[in-house]
């Protein structure tokens, strides 16, 4: 039998919904002044990009609209944006701190 938290890992794709896991919140840290991942038993520092991609993964957007939405503001070329923010994603998912969007 597989446990939960193994079910639920997803495989992170443009079609993908993502969305923070159970007991995954990404908040600011006024005395650090800085945003964090906070996770059971850690908190995570992610970079300002990371920040953005995590403010957008709201159970709603999909990845491929995520990357667009970087690839309009930053005007880099997609191939590359979507290939970090999958990357990125993917690494959250396996951690267990990134789940796909309940349809």
């Amino acid at each position: 039998m597989t446990a939960p938290a193994a079910r639920r890992r997803m495989s992170v794709s443009e079609e993908s919904i993502p969305t923070l896991a159970r007991g995954a919140k990404l908040r600011f840290d006024e005395s650090r002044g800085r945003w964090v991942l906070l996770v059971p038993e850690r908190v995570m520092a992610p970079d300002e990009i990371a920040v953005e991609i995590l403010q957008l993964c709201d159970g709603e957007r999909t990845v491929a609209a995520i990357i667009d939405l970087l690839v309009e503001k930053y005007t880099a070329p997609r191939e590359e944006i979507a290939a970090d923010v999958i990357a990125m994603l993917q690494d959250l998912a396996e951690s267990g701190f990134l789940v796909e969007a309940k349809s």
